[in-house]
């Protein structure tokens, strides 16, 4: 490995920081909402606005159309999956990089400080603001490496190649598809996969990640009169479809976490010694839970109880409901038609079809010892798979490595809560190590008000990208 060159980059990254912030800046200005139809074209910008700047860089950039998508009965046309290469030589090892570009919902009146779409910067040095440290800050440390290297006149490491995609955020809809098209064609070349789109389990210490959980998304639908009606008309002379809903929704889940769908612990991979030891001296604490949820509402008391539970048992989370009144006032209506929205993540070696089955079993006999004369429906509108990965591989090897050279530790090695399906994805269809590379701390708030990345992680986090490229470049893996 070139010392020279990682310390001519580590130092070009620290003294442009400013200019890598202003980057995230212009990225996080544009309000890539993949589930909303109304911010469909702002995700086509933002994968406009990438293509652009890898063009910029010298990459070689092509695109792939996933199609149309069918969003509760209106057709939307899907965003570009975004295809780049920078270097060709058969000599290097060849790395593919993922990220999406696409964002979740976000809203002022959410509970935001600022506003969410205009990156702010504030006395603690954390860059605030929606898609910050999911996904476009870890996206652009990855063009920033390639900005530095190009700056320097220095060749990368390796070959590099991006597959960036605009659906994340809703299901990765039409990628799954691409990839598999792809496997022997674009992605042949391909040696290791890396992804940076989750965090630090904590916050002062990386982590590398080689397991995550599934997730099965599902909306109950129960629906009664032909309109809203009048409770004082109405009220208690007609089966009511809120009421219904509640009645089913408070039976998914215990107040203490536990799934009540019979037969989902079944299914559950049983804990091992091995695995037990895993689970020793991680920089984690109570008090980070607490720190990230801004409140001391802890299930579990220990650091071992909260991380497996996190990790590698099920959890079930109610979500919203859909068609109820929700705006401030008073308004005494019966809702004609209301939707509940919840979601299972799942472990090994929990197959989907089968959690899919007992939640519709245990579902339809919950409405049905109601006894009501309304209609309900339950849709699995998307699901993913557990994933697990080998964290002796030698992918990971060179990443420890590079986070030994850029934070002086080792980091933990740790499985995550959070489903990222597409991971599973291109570990089966390519057939190789799919490693995750943090970015972020655990108390960033991804999916939540006030979202950011503290400007010390983005700076560190690319020179840790940078660095990782020479390791894995340097490393003797096959």
């Amino acid at each position: 490995m070139s010392t020279e060159n990682v310390d001519k980059f580590l130092d070009h990254i620290e003294k442009h920081q400013d200019s890598l912030v202003e980057r995230l800046r212009q990225a996080v200005a544009i309000p890539s909402v993949s589930g909303d139809p109304a911010h469909r074209p702002d995700v086509f910008r933002m994968g406009e606005f990438l293509v652009k700047e890898l063009k910029n860089l010298g990459a070689s950039v092509e695109t792939r159309d996933p199609g149309e998508q069918d969003f509760h009965g209106t057709t939307l046309k899907l965003p570009p999956v975004v295809l780049a290469t920078i270097g060709t030589d058969p000599a290097k090892k060849t790395l593919l990089v993922y990220g999406h570009y696409d964002v979740q919902p976000a809203l002022k009146e959410d509970g935001w400080n600022t506003d969410p779409f205009t990156l702010v910067e504030d006395e603690k040095n954390r860059l605030i603001g929606r898609g910050s440290t999911d996904d476009k800050g870890p996206i652009l440390g990855w063009i920033n490496v390639v900005e530095a290297h190009n700056k320097l006149g220095l060749e990368l490491p390796v070959n590099l190649k991006f597959c960036l995609e605009g659906m994340e955020e809703s299901g990765s809809e039409g990628l799954e598809a691409i990839i598999h098209q792809e496997a022997d064609k674009y992605f042949k070349t391909v040696d290791v996969v890396c992804i940076s789109d989750n965090y630090w389990l904590g916050t002062s210490k990386p982590c590398l990640t080689y397991g995550l959980r599934g997730v099965s998304y599902f909306h109950l639908t129960v629906e009664g009169p032909k309109a809203d009606l009048h409770s004082g008309v109405f009220g208690a002379t007609i089966h009511e479809p809120m009421t219904d809903l509640f009645a089913i929704m408070s039976q998914l889940v215990e107040p203490n976490g536990r799934l009540l769908i019979p037969g989902i612990y079944d299914l559950v991979r049983p804990l091992t010694d091995v695995e037990e030891k895993t689970y020793e001296n991680l920089d984690f604490s109570i008090q980070d839970l607490h720190d990230a949820v801004g409140n001391e509402i802890n299930l579990h008391n220990t650091v071992r109880d909260t991380l497996q539970h996190r990790w590698r048992f099920p959890s079930l989370s109610l979500h919203g409901i859909q068609g109820a009144f929700y705006n401030p006032g008073d308004k005494t209506v019966i809702p004609a038609k209301v939707t509940g929205k919840f979601s299972i993540r799942t472990v090994p070696d929990m197959e989907i079809p089968i959690v899919e089955s007992l939640t519709a079993k245990y579902v339809q006999s919950l409405f049905d010892k109601l006894g009501s004369k309304n209609t309900m429906q339950l849709k699995c509108t998307h699901s993913g798979d557990y994933w697990l990965a080998s964290p002796d591989h030698w992918n990971y090897v060179a990443a420890s490595k590079a986070v030994k050279k850029v934070f002086g530790v080792m980091p933990d090695l740790t499985r995550e809560g959070c489903s990222i399906p597409i991971t599973l994805t291109f570990q089966e269809a390519l057939g190789k190590n799919v490693l995750l590379l943090p970015m972020g701390r655990g108390d960033d708030g991804a999916h939540s008000i006030n979202e950011k990345l503290d400007r010390s992680n983005y700076v560190s986090g690319t020179k840790l990208l940078g660095t990782y490229l020479y390791e894995v470049a340097a490393s003797k893996g096959e």
